[in-house]
């Protein structure tokens, strides 16, 4: 089993735990009893389960009303608390009890084979669903198959203090096309850092994510599976983690986040530190909690790749039930991707979509998450394909029944920060993990 992504997630579903009307104990899925069917032989009602804030449930409730008044069949939709939806979908595949479809963290062998193909629905030419975001079974009986759809993405962003910039008087780029570069960035945090006072350059998470990003904008391929299922990390990569390292010097970034635990989201929000490289799902908390300062989305530097780590915010699959259930199943995933459904799905969501070409209205109160997501939807397009690689090396992995359940990357690099072993050997180390849990060929 591979989750997708997990701080935003674990955090936006800590609090869907917290708030989800249905509990765990009172769900049900339909597990091929096709009893709910009308007499035209169309279900009268399926199930679809989720996991997900109130306000990111709000979206799906709205298109199960469209699509029970396009027609006429009721989509009951249980929202998951996340910390045990991967255990209850793998109960309800033992029970033959799956829901019909989902929006899952996770894709899990026990139950991979249960799902039908969503091929027709990714490459419909009318969904311009990005193709960078479809992952296409390459094993067994599932080859040629696309089994899961990302419900929406996610990404690194840089957050400046606006007020220490605009303070300082140093300018900085606001179109992701005529982006900086991260020695750029550096050089300009330093001057704002020296001219205002504060602490730190920058803090950036303790993430795989957040460094893979790093990695790729620097020209750097990080852990990016060979065809023969070998990890040959290239020279920008070990240029790039020295780099890095270097950071780490309690001037440009203080070493405790990468050593001792630090939040590096504290730091920020402390209004000591210039800058804060993180994830894009930053918005929705700093536009509510940050009030001391003036926040600002800016694009990410590209050194020279212009790249991130896009990573799926969830992946939609519809299982295959039998009888008319899988028939609807698949229908309300049409439905969804539909570009006008879709449009107002990621609006109301607050996603970064899947699909190109959409304009969707976000309802964001201020100026700067407003402009923050201008901006994203801007620049993903704009990403090199490698911003991809770790997405669909989770969704091969996971279809191979493989998982990389501990990323060695974080202990790492700490231990080469705190000057215990040098970037060669962090690397070594780290290739050895995933070659051990990832590695090879089926």
């Amino acid at each position: 089993m591979t989750t997708f992504r997990g701080g935003r997630r674990a955090l936006a579903l800590l609090a869907a735990g917290l708030g989800a009307a249905l509990a765990l104990s009172g769900c049900g899925g339909s597990g091929g009893d096709d009893a709910d069917t009308g007499s035209g032989g169309a279900a009268k009602s399926i199930d679809f389960w989720l996991s997900a804030s109130d306000a990111q449930a709000k979206g799906y409730y709205d298109l199960a009303k469209d699509f029970q008044a396009k027609t006429g069949t009721t989509v009951n939709i249980t929202n998951v608390p996340y910390d045990g939806y991967v255990t209850k979908l793998k109960q309800s595949a033992q029970a033959n009890a799956l829901p019909d479809a989902a929006n899952v963290p996770s894709i899990d062998p026990i139950w991979v084979n249960s799902l039908q193909d969503l091929k027709d629905v990714a490459e419909d030419p009318a969904n311009k669903i990005d193709s960078k975001y479809v992952v296409t079974s390459t094993e067994g009986a599932n080859s040629g198959k696309v089994l899961s759809i990302p419900s929406d993405v996610t990404a690194s962003g840089m957050f400046i203090n606006k007020s220490l910039w605009d303070e300082a008087g140093v300018a900085y780029p606001t179109d992701p096309s005529q982006t900086w570069t991260w020695d750029q960035f550096l050089a300009d945090a330093t001057k704002v850092r020296e001219a205002t006072g504060a602490k730190y350059d920058l803090t950036f998470d303790n993430s795989p994510s957040r460094l893979r990003a790093f990695v790729y904008e620097h020209g750097g391929n990080y852990m990016e599976q060979q065809e023969d299922g070998s990890f040959a990390p290239n020279a920008q990569t070990t240029s790039a983690l020295e780099k890095f390292v270097a950071m780490n010097d309690d001037v440009v970034m203080p070493k405790s986040v990468w050593t001792s635990g630090a939040d590096p989201n504290a730091l920020f929000k402390s209004g000591q530190v210039t800058a804060y490289w993180s994830g894009v799902w930053q918005v929705a908390d700093f536009a509510s909690s940050i009030t001391g300062f003036e926040w600002a989305s800016v694009p990410t530097p590209a050194q020279p790749t212009q790249a991130s780590d896009v990573n799926a915010g969830g992946v939609v699959v519809a299982f295959d039930n039998g009888g008319a259930k899988a028939e609807v199943a698949k229908a309300f995933v049409k439905f969804m991707y539909d570009p006008a459904n879709y449009t107002k799905l990621v609006a109301t969501n607050g996603y970064l979509p899947v699909e190109t070409g959409l304009s969707p209205q976000y309802g964001f109160t201020t100026p700067a998450a407003t402009a923050a997501f201008d901006l994203y939807l801007k620049e993903i397009e704009l990403y090199d394909p490698i911003s991809t690689t770790f997405y669909k090396s989770q969704l091969q992995w996971a279809l191979e029944g493989k998982s990389l359940t501990t990323d060695p990357t974080k202990d790492e690099l700490a231990k080469t920060i705190n000057g215990q072993q040098d970037v060669a050997t962090a690397l070594k180390n780290i290739t050895a993990g995933y070659e051990q849990q990832v590695g090879g060929k089926s």
